[in-house]
């Protein structure tokens, strides 16, 4: 994994109150990298330095103790990320390679379970 991570992308929490949510972070110093709908749901990116939240409208957001949905790394090759992660059995969700229209060029994407229920996600910004 070491040949094609680079790091944190970003951290993923969900929000019943886009709005609210926006306006905390910017507080902290947070500014906005990039919006958009993603079916249907407002999604934010908020960038402070190099520490990105995605924010999502979601009506299963727990707001509790433990909201993040997930982490997502950022790697070089989605592909032979993937394969790297199939073979060494860590595909836990049998999840395939996504595309989504963001950011300028769109980025790919897949997701796997942790030991504990985590979701960390492995991105790749094309």
């Amino acid at each position: 994994m070491k040949n094609y991570a680079t790091g944190i992308q970003h951290i993923g929490i969900p929000t019943k109150d886009m709005e609210a949510t926006k306006a905390f972070f910017a507080k902290l110093g947070f500014e906005p990298a990039f919006e958009t709908v993603n079916e249907g749901a407002k999604v934010a990116f908020l960038k402070l330095e190099n520490l990105v939240i995605e924010t999502y409208e979601s009506d299963e957001a727990t707001m509790k103790a433990g909201a993040i949905d997930h982490v997502a790394i950022d790697v070089k090759d989605i592909e032979e990320t993937y394969k790297e992660v199939c073979a060494m059995d860590l595909n836990t969700t049998n999840d395939e390679i996504h595309f989504l229209p963001f950011w300028d060029n769109g980025v790919k994407f897949f997701t796997i379970k942790g030991p504990n229920e985590e979701k960390v996600e492995f991105s790749q910004f094309l």
